[in-house]
């Protein structure tokens, strides 16, 4: 990570990233594909679920990002002990808070879906798929805050294996819990949620025993100064990167009630538009996964010259991955839309938004990748700041016009004009401040740190 050639360096770490995040969205699209068999209004109550979910989700990731910086920067220094504290201590901070949150979201079901816009005829369902998501979701954080510590150290293949594994779990599941099967009865939207469940349940399980064979656990009993000292660390790029990443969901919901105004169907076709392009972005949420252990061991090590270069690569790389999805679904929108229901109004719909958005993914993917690393050079808040920029600065507002213009076509091309404009004002501002921390850095690099026992050699 510290002497190896920076663009072949962020694809060996992306490529088995790629693969296990392409596993984790296939988690929503196989949802979404059963789900869409039982008919339009249980994919609209799915499409009403889905900003919600990424709300906590997100909150998870934005405290997975703060650990694994801060986790990488300290592999850099050469500190092994702290690395052990600060796993230990980032799933204890994660534990406590979105079981809080998912406490609030237990109580608050029916007024928050009412307030995005679902009818009398979804909120039941929407009931069904959300009381069991939220008491479980506790079992979402030890995965997620694991994976970014494992990524910390290099290693991200064996994180990769342990997000297939859930992926496969749920896509097994899924049909059989929402259709049933023998002695199993079937159980609509409920039983999608308890799939989910059980993947997050195994890949719980996995991750726990992925961290203590790889010894960066420690089991003192954590005293309160230490968890206090930890926090510290950890919250001052943890809370605003959870707050970047809460933008998203938010912004989501915010879009989501726009699009309500033109009817469920709509809905519907907005929810599997989301799913899509989270899948068709594997390539650009991999690389971010490889830019945090690379950046926060390049700057711990004081080599700024990789730094410049791993925004030039990761610009580059966005460009080509955006426009050759753009390509891909210009020409496969109609079958693609197909998939996931047969309500001609839906499908419409979908092939809409699968022709339109996908022309800004390029911009989208430098806008992602330079967030990522902002969060991995300690400057979470410029993170969020762009972001802010992007969703609620431009997002809502264009897709709020372009619906009173154009109607839900107007939606999506306000999505489009969001993310074009952010892609070019997140990539000139990242080149200002990454030259200028690149020119502060001292240029030398560290004795090797001891690796913990028992961590694999070739990746400290």
């Amino acid at each position: 990570m510290l002497e190896d050639p920076v663009g072949p360096t962020l694809v060996r770490l992306a490529a088995p990233m790629m693969i296990g995040i392409a596993v984790m969205l296939l988690f929503n699209l196989v949802d979404t594909f059963w789900v869409g068999q039982l008919g339009p209004t249980e994919l609209a109550a799915m499409g009403f679920t889905f900003p919600v979910a990424m709300v906590v989700s997100n909150l998870t990731i934005g405290l997975s990002i703060g650990a694994s910086a801060t986790i990488a920067r300290a592999i850099g220094e050469g500190r092994d002990d702290r690395v052990r504290v600060l796993t230990t201590d980032s799933l204890i901070l994660a534990v406590v808070i979105v079981v809080a949150v998912s406490l609030a979201g237990l109580l608050s079901i029916e007024p928050l879906f009412r307030l995005l816009g679902a009818d009398e005829g979804t909120l039941p369902l929407i009931g069904e798929y959300m009381v069991p998501w939220y008491a479980g979701v506790g079992m979402l954080v030890i995965p997620m805050l694991g994976n970014g510590a494992i990524r910390a150290t290099g290693d991200t293949r064996t994180p990769a294996i342990v997000m297939i594994l859930g992926g496969l779990v749920n896509a097994v599941a899924d049909p059989v819990l929402i259709f049933g099967l023998g002695p199993i009865p079937a159980m609509g939207l409920r039983g999608a949620a308890y799939a989910t469940l059980g993947a997050w349940a195994v890949s719980m399980i996995g991750m726990i025993y992925l961290l203590r064979r790889e010894r960066m656990l420690t089991f003192a009993l954590p005293r309160l100064s230490r968890l206090l000292a930890s926090c510290k660390a950890i919250l001052p790029i943890g809370v605003p990167a959870a707050g970047t990443n809460l933008l998203t969901p938010l912004a989501a919901g915010a879009v989501t009630r726009i699009v309500a105004e033109h009817g469920q169907h709509a809905v519907a076709a907005y929810g599997v538009g989301t799913r899509v392009e989270g899948l068709s972005l594997i390539g650009v949420f991999a690389m971010t996964a490889a830019m945090t252990p690379f950046v926060g061991q390049n700057l711990g090590a004081g080599r700024g010259e990789r730094l410049v270069e791993a925004l030039r690569f990761v610009t580059r790389a966005a460009l080509v991955w955006g426009l050759a999805c753009a390509a891909l679904f210009a020409a496969l929108a109609s079958p693609i839309a197909r998939i996931f229901n047969d309500d001609a109004e839906v499908i419409a719909m979908t092939e809409t938004y699968l022709r339109l958005v996908p022309i800004s993914y390029a911009p989208y993917g430098v806008a992602i990748l330079v967030a990522s690393l902002f969060n991995a050079m300690n400057m979470p808040v410029k993170a969020t700041a762009l972001a802010a920029l992007r969703l609620i600065g431009l997002a809502i507002p264009l897709a709020w016009i372009g619906s009173a213009l154009l109607e839900l076509t107007g939606v999506f091309l306000g999505i489009v004009a969001a993310n074009a404009i952010m892609g070019a004002v997140a990539l000139l501002y990242a080149r200002s401040v990454v030259q200028a921390v690149a020119r502060e850095l001292p240029d030398a690099v560290p004795e090797p740190a001891h690796r913990p026992s028992g961590a694999p050699g070739d990746v400290w």
